[in-house]
């Protein structure tokens, strides 16, 4: 990892990135930027290597060549080398494509236990139950309660993470990403499995907390209505390759991407 001084407004490049497993690429040459504030989606097929990126991102696996950069201010970190806590520290959080909840703890805990990165306390203060760590466990209480009033999970919060609805967890995992202070926020189908009226309020959700908290997001996404209604900018994916990037009306009307992804349909709509 290398620090030095930045001045563009990009807060996530990627340089010629491969990811190699054996003989197989799941993700070739791959140039990307994302610049501060903007929202982007990321879509494809099945297998495009959509989560691959994500997983390269947050330290899952090092790219196999090219350079992943992350920008917060002033600090340039070169991702390729960073342990995925380090990752989530410097201010990249993320959901899953397969929800990866604490199934058996209750909902405020989920939340609680993303938020602990931030305690300032040593593990005796916590043996002992100091009244620092009375106050602390209060402040990080209080923030989880909040975090679950934002994503409509307040009510929720002594339930078991497991008991929820699917959409109210998707939801959960949205809330614990945010309790690691992100400025990068990737989000892995957040849609995923959810009926239209939970689609449209989660459009409106994710467009709010971009504003809100002052987030960068990349999206994968595979509701085509949702991709189009809130990304400025789309990339598309086919086999590991980058085939096409614009606006979604240059990707809605781009014949690569019609012919890999999109159909006539989506492209007439």
């Amino acid at each position: 990892m290398s620090d030095t001084v930045t001045t563009d407004g990009d807060i996530l490049t990627l340089s010629n990135v491969t990811l190699n497993f054996g003989g197989l690429s799941a993700v070739s040459n791959v140039d990307m930027n994302l610049a501060v504030g903007e929202l982007v989606g990321l879509i494809g097929p099945n297998g495009a290597g959509k989560t691959s990126i994500f997983n390269l991102l947050t330290g899952v696996y090092p790219p196999t060549s090219g350079k992943v950069t992350f920008t917060r201010g002033q600090k340039v970190s070169n991702l390729g080398g960073m342990k995925p806590y380090a990752i989530c520290w410097a201010g990249i959080g993320r959901t899953f494509q397969n929800i990866r909840l604490f199934r058996a703890l209750p909902v405020i805990e989920n939340v609680m236990i993303a938020l602990q990165h931030n305690v300032p306390y040593s593990l005796a203060t916590a043996f002992l139950h100091t009244l620092r760590y009375g106050r602390l466990e209060k402040q990080i209480r209080d923030e989880s309660l909040e975090l679950l009033r934002i994503m409509g999970l307040e009510d929720d919060a002594n339930e078991l993470a497991q008991n929820l609805p699917y959409g109210k967890q998707r939801r959960l995992e949205i809330a614990r990403a945010m309790a690691t202070h992100p400025v990068l926020l990737l989000l892995d189908e957040p849609a995923a499995g959810m009926n239209p009226a939970e689609t449209a309020d989660l459009t409106e959700l994710i467009g709010w907390l971009r504003t809100n908290f002052n987030l960068t997001i990349l999206l994968i996404e595979h509701d085509m209505s949702l991709v189009m209604d809130i990304c400025e900018r789309i990339y598309v994916l086919d086999h590991g390759v980058l085939i096409a990037s614009g606006t979604p009306s240059e990707i809605q009307h781009n014949p690569a991407v019609i012919e890999a992804y999109l159909g006539e349909e989506a492209a007439d709509a």
